[in-house]
């Protein structure tokens, strides 16, 4: 890529964080400023345009996570490898605030900070399941040793998404089950479903802006390494 092209490239993600995060802003100020009180959790409520927009986000960026490894494991191109590490990333970033958010809730809520209620068990393991896949690509420097690990951890990690949203049902305990506009109060959807879609733009910028990096990083050990051995790399793909 010339330096023009990253250069530009460089803008348009700029751009995209800037309106990204004044959208989450916007979404947040209306849906505060426009849903009432809940009857029973009074202002406690409104942790949940932040909260479930995260866990929501979460599945969909181990969602990239399991395509991107898939297409590795079939296809070999390191793209993939660097697409799952930004989403894995980004992923384990939001399941980490759903779980601090949830115990914020659950203090006043159900006067205890932690239980291992499944879902919230069942969350933990998958924070814990893609710290150790992001610990793995820390400590590994071949890079097609990396890729391959990484992309068997990252499908590990993804089969326990389905469990985390169905453990609700399959196990009904302390968590609640899942809201829908059938469940949910009319003057909370709308909010909820912007702060949902405000929050995806901020993980596409995210994931974006990891790949980028992830990218030029890779480059440039290639060029150290063609400096070394005289040879010719790059990225393929």
């Amino acid at each position: 890529m010339s330096t023009s092209a990253r250069a530009g490239t460089r803008a348009r993600g700029l751009w995209l964080g800037v309106g990204a995060f004044a959208l989450v802003a916007a979404a947040q100020a209306w849906a505060i400023a426009s849903s009432p009180a809940d009857r029973d959790m009074a202002h406690l409520q409104k942790i949940m345009y932040v909260h479930v927009p995260a866990a929501w986000n979460m599945m969909i960026a181990f969602f990239v996570v399991a395509i991107a490894s898939l297409r590795y494991l079939w296809k070999g191109q390191e793209r993939d490898d660097l697409l799952a590490a930004s989403a894995a990333e980004s992923g384990t970033i939001l399941t980490g605030l759903t779980l601090v958010l949830g115990m914020i809730w659950a203090k006043p809520t159900w006067g205890i900070w932690w239980t291992w209620d499944p879902r919230l068990t069942s969350t933990a393991v998958l924070f814990f399941l893609y710290v150790g896949y992001l610990i793995l690509r820390a400590f590994v420097d071949d890079p097609d040793r990396r890729a391959q690990w990484s992309a068997a951890v990252g499908l590990l990690g993804a089969l326990n998404v389905p469990i985390v949203y169905m453990s609700v049902r399959w196990w009904r305990t302390l968590h609640q089950v899942q809201s829908s506009p059938q469940t949910l109060d009319s003057s909370f959807t709308v909010g909820l479903r912007l702060n949902a879609i405000a929050m995806m733009v901020v993980l596409v910028f995210f994931i974006r802006h990891r790949y980028e990096t992830a990218r030029m990083e890779r480059e440039a050990e290639l060029l150290q390494e063609r400096a070394a051995l005289g040879g010719r790399g790059g990225i393929n793909g």
